[in-house]
């Protein structure tokens, strides 16, 4: 059985298939069966992408949100896991700790995909690359340029990208270090990434820039006081300016304009973010079908 719990849950010829599906039709893949989508956290474009790929797959969704399930309240992961498992062909969750997912797809018996997690985002992840390859047609050679926290959306993204081929850049600040586990993780598939402490130099040249919120969910309480660690991180036009000439800027949403991402660079000619939040459909769709194809 496989899951997709982080993108090196893939090889690179594996993630290349989920790729290529992303870009066609997949009716009557499901027909008649239905996909379990678990919600611990609330969602705008998880929830809605997903539901949909569910559905052009031929399939049904059935979305519940955390209160319902309660896993590890109410029951255990692993019995939700086995519940589920009697009434669908896969599983997606959107969780607060990774090790859910991974209890999920350790006592369930149908494919796991990880819609979010804090330690992970592949979904999120196979949609930036379609975005990217939609625009210059491939990633191989490419400089990619996350600015801002390294956190699950960036891990994913290293993968992703590192895998296809494109050269990898952070910039975060001394406060807010990539952590080594996470350099670990990613220099196991071979992947190097080039590390700042400052954004200039790391935008230099780049092909992608990419932020993300400061401050994730769950992280609230910790707002203010990261507003002034990220201060002279925000992404903005004179930022954009350092890049190549035909730099794009993503972010995975929701923004904070004025933050992370001033409002001007966001809405501005550089910015494909509402491509790659319409990519999320199409990555949804192509990794469950990819599972689905697996598990048969």
């Amino acid at each position: 059985m496989r899951h997709l719990l982080e993108i090196d849950d893939l090889d690179a010829d594996e993630l290349r298939d989920v790729l290529d599906r992303a870009k066609k039709p997949a009716e009557g893949v499901l027909r008649g069966r239905g996909v379990g989508l678990v919600f611990e956290k609330p969602s705008t474009r998880t929830r809605h992408s997903t539901e949909m790929a569910v559905v052009q797959l031929g399939g049904h969704p059935v979305t519940v949100q955390g209160a319902e399930v309660g896993i590890d309240t109410r029951e255990s992961a692993e019995d939700v896991a086995r519940t589920l498992s009697a009434y669908h062909a896969a599983i997606g969750a959107r969780v607060f700790e990774h090790h859910k997912v991974e209890r999920l797809a350790a006592a369930g018996s149908v494919p796991v995909v990880n819609l979010l997690s804090d330690e992970a985002h592949p979904l999120q992840a196979i949609a930036d690359l379609l975005t990217i390859e939609a625009e210059f047609g491939s990633l191989d050679g490419r400089v990619i340029t996350y600015v801002g926290d390294p956190n699950n959306v960036f891990r994913s993204l290293a993968l992703a990208a590192g895998m296809s081929g494109a050269h990898i850049r952070v910039a975060a600040p001394a406060s807010h270090p990539v952590p080594q586990v996470m350099l670990d993780r990613i220099a196991a598939s071979g992947i190097d990434v080039a590390v700042h402490d400052r954004p200039e130099a790391a935008v230099a040249g780049a092909d992608v820039v990419y932020t993300d919120t400061w401050t994730s969910m769950g992280q609230e309480a910790q707002a203010e006081q990261r507003r002034r660690d990220f201060e002279g991180f925000t992404v903005d036009d004179t930022l954009l300016d350092q890049a190549a000439s035909g730099v794009i800027l993503l972010h995975c949403l929701p923004a904070h304009r004025g933050e992370e991402v001033t409002a001007a660079a966001l809405e501005g000619a550089r910015s494909r973010i509402w491509v790659q939040a319409a990519n999320r459909m199409h990555a949804a769709r192509a990794a469950i079908w990819w599972l689905i194809d697996k598990a048969s």
